[in-house]
């Protein structure tokens, strides 16, 4: 069984920060001198092909007869080459003076847990790119290895064809020849396939790649504040009361649209989050509950008093009668009870924008930043370090892969060591920079 995906990538991702410390997926290439096609679009190219094709997810160790190891890598091109592929697609975009909009689409295959080999996998998604993009566009292929019993094809489209120059745009029609392509192959592997897939919006780019860095977005915000309202109610009306609790407008149709304050558009739960969040799944989740999930409520801090409550100084004259009449009156709560109160949804957003504006104003104090000549300055510097880390750690996974070093674990294991400090340095440096670029 296979499922598959493919969505766009615009120059607008040149600052989306790569989310996994690996050698290869974090290199950031000398941005092509800009005759047309801005520096942003080539390196939002880049981001993407470096993704896919990065080393540590898509290599293997393997050993043959005599016990000699042997590295297994899983990157193929159509119609190009993996190490040159940026190159590449970059001169048939200039070619034909196609260099904005959409500079390339990303595409996914997985695999279900135990079902295909490497081999077999990088196998199935090279037919498939050849099947579905060979004859006109260029096609990275890179098989990812680094979960445990999951693999998944990834393949990165150039949007404008070498032979005739004709931008490919994807459509409905793409999406289900993909899947259908995939299952052909899925059973002539034999493998299983999902006879009556259910389809769903295709998830943007930037949502993905935020949720692979665990960002919180607008959708899964809502499906947080849905998965409480189920885990809090016994009955499908008190579903709804909580979700119009936390302030949600809610329509019922064939799918449950809510709508957060201060949001335009609603979301979809079904079409956005899937099957398990269509009204029947809901509905049987909360029959599913036996009793429901109570709000936490802290326990109460114990404090301990150093002097004496009697020695201390009390509110006299005007202020005093002012007080003693705000609590007959109400004003002042004669007994308080604790209520837990639910962050809004508009005010979660705000934290998040404020938290970012946070690191950003301590960016700038920390390093006593105070013009836009020393804000470049410290860019510049930030991302000089970063490569200087890049080439330093991936000089240390090359080391790692010798024969020498795959003998001896105790080595293995410094080197592993070095390479996490790098790595640390490195996904500091990486925000800073990204901080720089918002700032």
């Amino acid at each position: 069984m296979a499922t598959t995906s493919i969505w766009r990538v615009g120059g607008w991702l040149g600052k989306v920060v790569i989310y996994v410390e690996n050698p290869d997926k974090t290199e950031n290439p000398a941005v092509y001198e800009k005759s047309d096609m801005e520096g942003r679009d080539a390196q939002g190219l880049s981001d993407v092909i470096e993704y896919a094709v990065q080393q540590q997810k898509t290599e293997k160790v393997t050993a043959d007869d005599e016990g000699t190891a042997i590295m297994q890598r899983f990157v193929s091109g159509v119609n190009c080459s993996p190490t040159t592929a940026r190159d590449e697609m970059i001169a048939v975009k200039k070619r034909f003076g196609k260099e904005d909009g959409t500079v390339a689409y990303h595409g996914y295959q997985s695999f279900a847990p135990g079902e295909a080999d490497p081999q077999t996998a990088h196998e199935i998604g090279l037919k498939l790119a050849k099947k579905l993009w060979g004859e006109k566009y260029q096609v990275v292929v890179a098989t990812h290895l680094d979960k445990s019993n999951h693999l998944h094809n990834h393949f990165v489209v150039n949007t404008v064809s070498f032979v005739d120059g004709i931008k490919y745009h994807r459509t409905e029609k793409d999406y289900y020849d993909m899947q259908r392509e995939s299952d052909r192959l899925c059973r002539e592997y034999g493998l299983s396939v999902i006879e009556n897939p259910q389809r769903g919006k295709s998830q943007h780019y930037g949502a993905w790649r935020a949720e692979q860095e665990d960002r919180p977005t607008y959708l899964s915000l809502i499906k947080a504040d849905v998965d409480t309202a189920i885990r809090q109610s016994m009955t499908e009306r008190q579903f709804f009361y909580h979700l119009k609790q936390m302030g949600y407008d809610i329509k019922v149709g064939k799918d449950i649209t809510l709508r957060a304050p201060g949001r335009e558009n609603g979301r979809k739960l079904c079409r956005n989050l899937g099957k398990e969040y269509s009204l029947e799944s809901i509905r049987r989740r909360i029959l599913a509950q036996s009793h429901p999930q109570r709000t936490h409520r802290p326990h109460p801090q114990r404090c301990r008093l150093h002097g004496d409550l009697k020695q201390a100084r009390k509110v006299t004259g005007f202020r005093a009668l002012y007080f003693h009449y705000c609590y007959l009156l109400g004003v002042f709560p004669k007994k308080q009870n604790w209520q837990p109160r639910r962050v809004s949804h508009a005010c979660r957003e705000d934290l998040i924008w404020a938290k970012e504006l946070t690191d950003e104003a301590r960016l700038l104090s920390r390093h006593r930043i105070d013009t836009l000549e020393q804000l470049t300055a410290h860019r510049t510097g930030a991302e000089s370090e970063m490569n200087a880390g890049i080439e330093q750690r991936k000089a240390l996974y090359r080391r790692l892969r010798t024969k020498e070093v795959l003998s001896a674990p105790e080595q293995q294991e410094q080197i592993k060591a070095e390479i996490a400090v790098f790595s640390g340095r490195i996904k500091e440096l990486r925000r800073e920079v990204r901080l720089c670029e918002d700032v």
